[in-house]
């Protein structure tokens, strides 16, 4: 038991470390938003998460959504170069 409550210990530390860092590092730094797409495959990426009881469901729906996320990777590159 004690373990486990020092496992929530320690990530509650990092994750506010983490988010003290983002907030103060990211102010003058350009906004970067999630595009249309990106945000459809973190949709997919959660579902799966969620609906991973049955492994055929969660898998497939966390694997369309990396697929869309490298498509979406792939145009932002191109449009770049």
């Amino acid at each position: 038991m004690t373990m486990s409550i020092a496992y929530i210990g320690v990530s509650i530390v990092v994750l506010a470390v983490v988010a003290i860092l983002v907030f103060f590092v990211s102010k003058g730094t350009r906004e970067n938003r999630l595009t249309p797409l990106a945000g459809l495959a973190f949709g997919f990426v959660l579902a799966g998460i969620l609906f991973g009881d049955d492994r055929v469901v969660g898998y497939g729906l966390m694997g369309v959504g990396v697929v869309l996320a490298i498509v979406d990777i792939v145009m932002r590159w191109r449009k770049v170069t």
